[in-house]
């Protein structure tokens, strides 16, 4: 399929393979999508800016670029810089389409549902789409798939009206008449509401004009605070909608002079934020946002996961804010003739955008048409990009899952391995970052089909970094097909599901494919000093492990799937395995009891190891520490003498002397990590004992559990 895709400044159509539907999602053919002159313009301006005039816009990433080079060094840096600005960037949030396919558990939707759809980086500018049901509506009958395309914009200007909680009669402004203004015109006046406008171009003034508007008010030519008291009889509106997008603070404050006592002003659009207090403080005007779509915007849970609001509690979401929209269109209580939107055909897509920056004082709104007559194929989709040859000793990789730690991290380090790894197939269920990734490290090909690395004999070996439930699925899946498998951690996260994979090696190893995951903290150089230096101890040794995991909020997603004991503290056990080479014989475990749900008990844990050589290990795993504390901390004490690692980055004996090592940021294996899976690929022996992997991850079953 082909999708429209943002790179420095240009929209063009790339060939991609198509999304895969996933549960709770319906997979919709494009038929209309709607280009948001606001929202989407301003992102490509954004994306021809350079790195250093971006920063230099937005101080917070300065900030946050400063603390990254801190904690990673220069050259993980640059080559985070260097992927945010080299990176392809998805467009478009308001599409209508027919579906063609449905994920589990979707019920309230049949293939050949006509249907209109929102989100950014899901309702994007693309021949099929994959959107969760919550941001799916039905198109009521009447309506035409070109103009039900605008309803997620539309909704915008609708969850706007409602905040304003204008009723009949009374006085309402919109500062600013780009398209969510216009819209917002019409749905006042259909609401039988008095409306003036305010903005700088003459023609789109005289557009509202025809509209009906009562007032209409440039503020070079007049003084549009004196103007709406005027036609307010000395009182100001009763609230005036800010539909416009400036960095300047003077319309805001203007907009809270023009309000009556005790009236509202509520934020639409864009502005500046530095608030004088005599602007709003004596008349007492109430503030308000307006989150786009309405209620469910940024929530996850309601976005991405389906879970709905009570209808009696929660009136109007954005789903229902979506139809009603549709509804009020079809009505004819919005007319988008009179905005004279102009229809491309989608591989003139580029010119679209090009027309609404050349011209945004006449181009209000641009629709996008796609081919409806292409019959929908279900069937896998991949594109190759080159057909490289590879030396005897070089192995092939597919990927399963784009990731960003694959991106950052693994990534960088194989594709500096010169003739021993190449990067053969990516595959993803969205294209776009299977895309960046072939850009970047020059991958042969992506795919939306695992079996496009199962069944290809040139693959040598599966990376699998996806989320971590379907891990164990996926490692089964390759061994099966004789694929050596590198999975990032978790091996699995259900004892059901590692007993499956212990059920493929049940007879032994022999002629079967190697199995590593990533647990790569006992590759760093400092973990293998420790190693050295302990190898010849009398008695057991006491081991002593802090993570300073960091704040993570109770509803992400860390925390599903086992948590972050089973998905990051298993790093740590494996550690532990590592250094005494003994088998665990006993665990306990206890976490702290919050008070409120600020914060969960499941990463916030200690819990000691019992080890077969009579050694102990106590691991600190906690969320609630400060952020300055280094995050990972390393006491071994035994026969008198102890060595301490702090945050992989030093090392120091007390009564043994260590060999100095020392990094500016931390070092935890990775690159090491690499190097060893590619020895055992070539000498065939496991890097990581089977035993070491499946008592580590049982372990943390335990400890998760308690």
């Amino acid at each position: 399929m082909k999708q429209a895709l943002l790179k420095k400044g240009i929209v063009y159509p790339v060939e991609l393979p198509q999304p895969t539907v996933k549960e709770g999602y319906v997979k919709i053919k494009v038929y209309h999508s709607c280009i948001s002159a606001g929202t989407e313009m301003s992102g490509v301006s954004e994306s021809r800016k350079s790195i250093i005039k971006r920063a230099l816009d937005n101080p917070k990433k300065i900030t946050a670029a400063i603390t990254y080079y801190k904690n990673q060094g220069l050259k993980k840096t640059k080559d985070k810089l260097n992927t945010v600005a080299d990176s392809f960037k998805e467009s478009g949030y308001s599409i209508s389409g027919e579906v063609v396919e449905i994920g589990y558990n979707v019920l309230n939707f049949n293939i050949g549902d006509i249907v209109s759809a929102g989100g950014m980086k899901l309702a994007v500018h693309a021949e099929y789409v994959v959107v969760p049901i919550n941001l799916v509506v039905k198109v009521p009958k009447g309506l035409d798939t070109l103009y039900a395309s605008t309803g997620t914009v539309g909704s915008i200007a609708l969850q706007g009206v409602r905040r304003s909680e204008l009723r009949l009669g009374e006085y309402g402004v919109v500062l600013g008449v780009g398209l969510i203004g216009l819209i917002t015109v019409q749905l006042l006046k259909s609401a039988g509401i008095r409306v003036a406008c305010i903005d700088l171009s003459d023609g789109r003034l005289d557009l509202v004009k025809k509209m009906g508007v009562e007032l209409v008010i440039n503020p070079t030519k007049e003084n549009p605070v004196n103007a709406i008291k005027n036609w307010t009889g000395g009182y100001g509106a009763d609230a005036v909608l800010f539909t416009a997008a400036t960095s300047s603070n003077e319309p805001l404050s203007q907009a809270f002079q023009m309000t009556r006592r005790k009236g509202k002003v509520v934020l639409v659009g864009v502005s500046g934020m530095t608030i004088n207090r005599s602007d709003i403080y004596a008349n007492e005007i109430d503030f308000l946002i307006s989150t786009s779509y309405g209620p469910g915007r940024y929530d996850d849970n309601y976005e991405l996961k389906g879970l709905d609001y009570p209808y009696s509690y929660v009136r109007w979401t954005e789903n229902r804010n979506i139809a009603e929209f549709l509804r009020l269109v079809r009505d004819g209580h919005v007319d988008f003739s009179l905005i004279n939107p102009l229809v491309y055909p989608f591989e003139n897509i580029s010119e679209a955008f090009q027309d609404l920056e050349k011209d945004p004082e006449n181009k209000i709104l641009a629709i996008i048409e796609y081919d409806r007559k292409d019959v929908y194929d279900k069937s896998p989709d991949s594109i190759t990009f080159r057909n490289d040859k590879k030396n005897k000793r070089e192995y092939s990789i597919g990927i399963i899952g784009a990731g960003s730690y694959v991106v950052s991290t693994l990534l960088p380090i194989l594709t500096n391995m010169t003739n021993k790894f190449k990067i053969h197939t990516v595959v993803n269920r969205g294209g776009k970052k299977a895309l960046d990734i072939a850009d970047r490290f020059h991958a042969q090909k992506i795919s939306n089909d695992i079996n496009d690395i199962l069944e290809n004999d040139d693959i040598d070996i599966v990376f699998i970094t996806t989320r971590h439930d379907n891990h164990a699925e996926l490692i089964l899946q390759c061994l099966k097909k004789g694929k050596n498998v590198f999975v990032e951690k978790p091996l699995a996260t259900t004892q059901e599901q590692l007993d499956s994979i212990k059920e493929f090696y049940a007879d032994g190893f022999e002629n079967k494919p190697l199995l590593m995951v990533g647990f790569n903290r006992r590759f760093s150089n400092y973990i293998r000093e420790i190693k050295a230096k302990v190898s010849s101890r009398i008695n057991p040794m006491f081991m002593h492990y802090r993570m300073n995991a960091g704040y993570s909020p109770t509803e992400s997603w860390v925390h599903e799937d086992g948590g972050r004991i089973i998905g990051e503290g298993c790093h740590l056990v494996d550690l532990m395995l590592y250094i005494t080479d003994s088998k665990i014989t006993e665990i306990t475990a206890s976490s702290i009891k919050p008070t409120n749900e600020s914060i969960n008990s499941s990463d916030n844990k200690t819990f000691s190891l019992k080890f077969a050589d009579g050694s102990v290990g106590v691991i600190d795993y906690f969320a609630i520490g400060h952020k300055d504390i280094p995050k990972e901390n390393l006491e071994v004490h035994f026969d008198m003498k102890s060595i301490v690692m702090t945050d992989y980055k030093s090392i120091e004996g007390f009564g043994i002397k260590v060999n100095s090592i020392s990094d500016k940021t931390p070092k935890k294996g990775q690159d090491n990590e690499m190097e060893a899976l590619y020895q055992a690929l070539v000498s065939k022996k496991w890097p990581i004992s089977f035993e070491d992997m499946v008592q580590t991850t049982e372990t943390t079953f335990i400890v998760n559990a308690s």
